[in-house]
């Protein structure tokens, strides 16, 4: 018996492919994407957060996809943890090179502040004209409340091994050496983040420009002015530019399910917690106002 294969190079014969996964049978260039969103840090039991834990998963999985030609990034960030946004940065940076993969970061409505600093991780970074983009400095926000006790009857008692324990306390009176010892902190973490952007932007922007570290933002066109972006576009339109109009976008996702983000955290060294008590409840609520504070910040 003879085995007689079908010609299936001209128009009649493309009919075959209708009944395989486009992924299987459109071989033109792949491009993982990841997408950073939502404010940075801001991690409790019932909202996961953007964090290196969160995230760790997915970064991974897309820098080691096989016959990856880039790396696509989109974020859509109003800032949050310097700490959490510097570790997300630095394994994206650390897997760039290991893979020698080329990263692109979109910015979205907001890549400021944290979200700024993540967008640095990109080799180039695009931005929509009206995207929100800069904010790079450091603040501390809270409140204080030294006499609300007295007036509604309550005692509080504070017992302390080490006379700075009560630093910003809210229900004492501001100290100036707490203030300062703050702020010490604070030109520390903005000094960190200024280096970083002179490294990451080099020769792209003017760094005797003092207003680029006030912490004010601009928009994605005067952040094309200033240097902080490489241009005006998205995802997918640059995408198709540099590497043609067959180029497949592959979104990598963290894990969604509740147990397997637990389970993600708890593999990079967080804390498990499977409880839901009233506490975890409140934390939740400060998270959500912490978070639409931060976006507040930008008119979103």
């Amino acid at each position: 018996m003879k085995t007689v294969f079908a010609d299936t190079s001209g128009a009649e014969g493309q009919g075959w492919k209708s009944y395989f996964p486009a992924a299987l049978v459109n071989r033109g260039p792949l491009i993982p994407v990841l997408r950073f969103s939502g404010p940075i840090g801001v991690v409790t039991p019932l909202r996961p957060g953007l964090s290196l834990s969160t995230s760790a998963a997915a970064i991974q999985k897309a820098f080691s996809m096989r016959g990856a030609k880039a790396v696509a990034i989109q974020i859509n960030s109003p800032g949050g943890s310097a700490v959490q946004s510097m570790l997300i940065h630095h394994r994206i940076r650390a897997l760039a090179a290991e893979k020698g993969l080329k990263v692109y970061v979109f910015a979205e409505d907001v890549a400021a502040s944290g979200g700024y600093l993540l967008a640095l991780a990109g080799d180039e970074i695009y931005a929509d004209p009206s995207s929100i983009v800069g904010s790079i400095g450091v603040i501390t926000a809270t409140f204080g409340f030294p006499e609300l006790l007295a007036k509604i009857g309550v005692e509080r008692r504070v017992y302390t091994a080490g006379p700075n324990k009560d630093t910003l306390d809210p229900f004492l009176p501001e100290k100036p050496e707490d203030v300062e010892r703050i702020k010490d902190i604070q030109r520390d973490v903005h000094a960190a983040f200024i280096d970083l952007v002179k490294e990451r932007r080099r020769g792209k922007v003017d760094f005797s420009n003092e207003i680029l570290f006030s912490g004010a933002f601009w928009s994605g066109t005067k952040a094309r002015e200033l240097g902080l972006i490489d241009g005006l576009s998205d995802a997918r339109t640059k995408m198709r530019e540099l590497y043609g109009d067959d180029v497949r976008l592959r979104l990598v996702s963290a894990p969604s399910s509740w147990f397997r983000r637990r389970r993600s955290v708890f593999a990079e060294g967080g804390a498990l917690d499977f409880g839901f008590s009233p506490g975890g409840l409140a934390a939740d609520f400060i998270s959500a106002v912490e978070a639409r504070a931060l976006w507040s910040r930008f008119g979103l």
